[in-house]
Order: structure tokens, then C-alpha cells, then sequence
């Protein structure tokens, strides 16, 4: 038994499929299945029922596969020790951000991270909350980005910033004119009353924070078109087809035909966090990472 034997288990376990697995592991799909096979025959037991249309793990093999991960944990943790002892910021690091955060928070911090750290290889990783989570869950990245809910998995969370929601309007829209948003003018979530706005579709956790803010203000859901991205309801919202609620980085977004309104208080907001493994080996790397985010974002906003 070896550690790369570990990997292959792992990997089969994740992605469900042998040959995805051996793509991920850089080998051979026979090379990769006759390894398992000899753990399989050193273990003296079986690990994965084989069949042409899926792969199951046995019960013991279930179980083997969460003492391969922990094992696989430790391996990784005494190499970043090792790499660590003299500097923490040298390796790799894989960092995961949900798609509301990614696009608007990466341009203004990369800059600043690779100034700083040249010797960190930064992986980003762009995913939904639960991909997210489940991926800090199993090692596959080290912090994770994203906005505050309750979380079912220990970890450590480290408070970046808030940021309050804005309303992002055609230069079509009445709404327009009628509260001169070309001075920067405030308005009432009441603006919302009775109005459709156009969401991001399920899976994203800033669609309900969006939700809970326009169902308290009377607005519903404009539900003939349900976005991908942030990108894309911006973009709708250009064309004149409706509005939206955005974070306040999303704000500094440059599209033609875009205005984006503040509200008055209290304003509605959604607090971002980075998420690490309670037993990371890299959490004074990371808190120097998120320190870089705080302290750069602080400047931005003020």
C-alpha cells in the first residue's frame, strides 16, 4: 500500500467514474484499475463493486475510503509543514469563492496577493455554496469564500467584510427620473412594492438573501428569466428587461445603460467570510491572505 494506491481510491470515490479518475491522477485508466485491484488483494478484501454502467463501494470500501482521506490530510499537512517552516506563504493554495463574490472580489485583490506573496501559487476555484463546502469538506481547497449562513461542517471562519445590496435599474426604467439617480440620490426599499425583479436561478445563496429583501418590500419575482450569473442579470437589466438587487462590489461593474441605486437605511446587506478546515496546517498563511482581502477591500470601499 502507497499514497498514490490512496489517491486512486479517493479520486474513483469522487468522481464516480474510473476513467475520470485516471485523468485527474495524470495515468493510465489500466494502470490506475490494476492498482486498486493489488489494495484490493494485499487488503484481502473488496473495495468497489465493478460493473459496465456504475462504480460501488462496498461498505468496507466506504469505510476505507474516509481513512484514506484522513491519511492523505496528514501526508499533505507534513509537506506544507516541511515547505512552511522557513515561510508560510510558500506552495500551492486553492482557494474556492461563490460566483457572486469571484468575478467582482479576484480583480482587486489578485494584484495586491501577488505583489505580496510571490512565492504562493494561487488555484481559484469558482463554485456554488454546497459544490464549495463539500470541496472544503474533502481537502480539494483550502479557504473557501462566500457569504455567511449557518454552516453544518466544522470549520474555522474568518470575517472579511460586509457589503450592502444595491438596486441596479435601467437608464429606461421610470424609476430613472423619477428620483434623479444621475446625483447619487437614495431611495426606499418601497420603490420595490409591486415591481418584478429578476433573480439568479436556484443554487445561489444571494438569490434568497435577494429574495427575503423583495418579498419584505412587496416586490416579486420576475420569473419568465432566471440567471447564471451576475453577468448575465446585469446585462438583462441593460436591455431595458428588468431589475435586480447586486452586491456592492458588483456595483463597480461598467455597463452601458446600468444605474445603480443605493437605499437609505437600514440597508440591506450580506456579510462575506473565508471558511478553513478546523485542523488546517496553512491557517497562518490564510489569515495573512485574508488579512491582504480586508485591508484592500477597506481601501476600496472608503
Amino acid at each position: 500500500m502507497n499514497i498514490r494506491d490512496l489517491q486512486y481510491l479517493v479520486a474513483v470515490h469522487d468522481l464516480n467514474n474510473f476513467s475520470k479518475a485516471a485523468e485527474r491522477c495524470f495515468v493510465s485508466q489500466p494502470t490506475l484499475s490494476g492498482q486498486l485491484k493489488k489494495l484490493e488483494d494485499e487488503l484481502g478484501s473488496e473495495l468497489i463493486e465493478r460493473s459496465t454502467r456504475q462504480v460501488l463501494f462496498t461498505q468496507l470500501g466506504e469505510e476505507i475510503v474516509q481513512y484514506a482521506r484522513e491519511a492523505l490530510h496528514t501526508v499533505e499537512r507534513i509537506r506544507t509543514a516541511a515547505l512552511q517552516s522557513n515561510d508560510p506563504m510558500v506552495g500551492d493554495f486553492h482557494l474556492g469563492l461563490i460566483p457572486t463574490v469571484g468575478p467582482f472580489l479576484l480583480p482587486i485583490i489578485m494584484p495586491q496577493l501577488t505583489a505580496l506573496y510571490p512565492q504562493a501559487n494561487l488555484f481559484l476555484h469558482e463554485l456554488r455554496t454546497d459544490e464549495l463546502l463539500d470541496k472544503l469538506h474533502k481537502g480539494d481547497v483550502d479557504a473557501a469564500i462566500l457569504a455567511k449562513l449557518d454552516w453544518e461542517y466544522p470549520v474555522n471562519q474568518i470575517d472579511l467584510y460586509e457589503e450592502s445590496m444595491q438596486l441596479a435599474i435601467s437608464t429606461q426604467d421610470p424609476l430613472f427620473d423619477s428620483h434623479h439617480v444621475g446625483q447619487g440620490q437614495p431611495v426606499e426599499l418601497a420603490v420595490l412594492d409591486d415591481r418584478e425583479v429578476l433573480m439568479l436561478e436556484d443554487g445561489h445563496c444571494l438569490r434568497n438573501q435577494a429574495l427575503d429583501v423583495c418579498f419584505s418590500a412587496g416586490a416579486k419575482e420576475d420569473k419568465r428569466f432566471m440567471a447564471t450569473s451576475m453577468d448575465t442579470l446585469l446585462h438583462m437589466v441593460a436591455t431595458g428587461t428588468g431589475m435586480t438587487l447586486i452586491p456592492e462590489l458588483a456595483s463597480r461593474s461598467k455597463i452601458q445603460g446600468i444605474r445603480f441605486l443605493k437605499f437609505v437605511k437600514p440597508v440591506p446587506q450580506r456579510e462575506i467570510v473565508m471558511l478553513t478546515r478546523k485542523n488546517s496546517a496553512r491557517m497562518q498563511a490564510l489569515r495573512n491572505i485574508s488579512d491582504t482581502i480586508i485591508h484592500t477591500v477597506n481601501r476600496i470601499k472608503h
